[in-house]
C-alpha cells in the first residue's frame, strides 16, 4: 500500500489493490500451481472436517437440539452471551486501540505486550487465573454483590477475556489505516481532541468495527477452556454449546455431540455472513 492509499475511499482502495496484482504468465504456472497445492492441503482438511460433521450427523438429532429444553437452553445462552461479550469487547477495544495508535505514553510497549497475554496464554490458564482472582480480595468482595464463579456473569467474563484481546488488535489495525492528518486538521480548525475523535476518527473507524465484532463473536462462541474452569458446565445454568459437546462426549453420546457441533457451525456461519454483509454495507456508505 502506498503512502497515499489511506486517503482512498473503500472502492478506490480495492481498485488500488487490484492494480498491484501481477499478471499470470505461462512460465509462472508451475510455481503458482506448487503454491496452490501446498495451500490446498490446509483447505482440504477444513472442508473434510466440515463434510465429516455434516455427513455423520443424523437429522432427527439436529431437531432434538431445538426441541429438548436442555439443548435449547445451551443454544440460547450461547447466542446471548456471545452477543453481550461482543458489545463489551468493542466498548473496551475502541478506546484501547485509539490510545495505542494515537497517543505516546510511558510504558506503552509494556501495555502492548499485556494486551497480547490473553491471546498467547493457554485458555485453561486464563480460566484458572479468573478462578483464583475471584477467590481472593478484591474479587471475593465483588462476589458478595455479583456472583461470577459458576454463574452466567462468569461465563461472559471468561468469553470476554479472550475476545476483547482479538477485538483490540483488530481495531488497532483499523485506526492505523486512518490518516492522522484528518484528525490534526479538525483540531487545527478548533475542534477539541474529543470532538475530533467523535466526529472524524470514529466515523472512519466504524468500518473496522464489523471485523472486530466478527472475530470477537467467533472467539466467544468457540471459547471452552476458561468457561469450563471458571463458569462450569452446569445443565440449564452455565451450559453453552462448546460445553454441551464436551458433556455429550464424556458420556459417549457422539451422535448428539456431533448434532450440537453442526448447529453451532451453522449458527456461526449465519452470524458471520450477516456481519460481513453489514460490514460491506457500511463500506459503501
Amino acid at each position: 500500500m502506498s503512502q497515499h492509499a489511506q486517503d482512498y475511499t473503500p472502492s478506490e482502495r480495492e481498485e488500488h489493490q487490484a492494480m498491484h496484482l501481477l499478471p499470470v504468465r505461462r512460465a509462472d504456472l508451475p510455481f503458482l500451481i506448487s503454491l496452490a497445492l501446498i495451500a490446498a492441503v490446509y483447505i482440504v482438511l477444513i472442508v473434510g472436517i466440515l463434510a465429516a460433521k455434516v455427513f455423520y450427523v443424523e437429522l432427527p438429532l439436529i431437531g432434538e437440539v431445538f426441541t429438548n429444553p436442555g439443548y435449547r437452553y445451551a443454544v440460547m445462552l450461547s447466542l446471548i452471551s456471545c452477543s453481550v461479550t461482543t458489545i463489551l469487547s468493542l466498548w473496551i477495544a475502541v478506546p484501547a486501540a485509539y490510545l495505542m495508535t494515537r497517543v505516546r505514553f510511558p510504558g506503552k510497549r509494556l501495555v502492548d505486550a499485556i494486551l497480547d497475554i490473553p491471546i498467547v496464554l493457554p485458555p485453561l490458564v486464563i480460566g484458572l487465573g479468573l478462578l483464583m482472582l475471584f477467590q481472593t480480595p478484591p474479587g471475593a468482595w465483588i462476589q458478595q454483590y455479583v456472583r461470577f464463579t459458576y454463574a452466567i456473569p462468569g461465563l461472559i467474563l471468561a468469553q470476554f477475556m479472550v475476545s476483547c484481546a482479538f477485538a483490540t488488535r483488530s481495531m488497532m489495525a483499523s485506526f492505523a489505516e486512518i490518516n492522522p492528518r484528518q484528525e490534526q486538521v479538525a483540531v487545527t480548525l478548533g475542534c477539541s481532541r474529543s470532538q475530533a475523535f467523535w466526529m472524524v476518527v470514529l466515523p472512519e473507524a466504524r468500518r473496522g468495527m464489523i471485523p472486530a465484532a466478527t472475530i470477537a463473536w467467533a472467539r466467544a462462541m468457540g471459547e471452552f477452556g476458561p468457561v469450563l474452569v471458571f463458569a462450569g458446565t452446569t445443565r440449564m445454568r452455565t451450559e453453552v454449546m462448546p460445553t454441551t459437546i464436551f458433556l455429550e462426549l464424556q458420556v459417549g453420546n457422539l451422535g448428539m455431540a456431533t448434532a450440537v457441533a453442526v448447529v453451532m457451525l451453522i449458527t456461526s456461519l449465519v452470524i458471520l455472513v450477516l456481519m460481513r454483509v453489514a460490514g460491506r454495507g457500511m463500506r459503501m456508505m
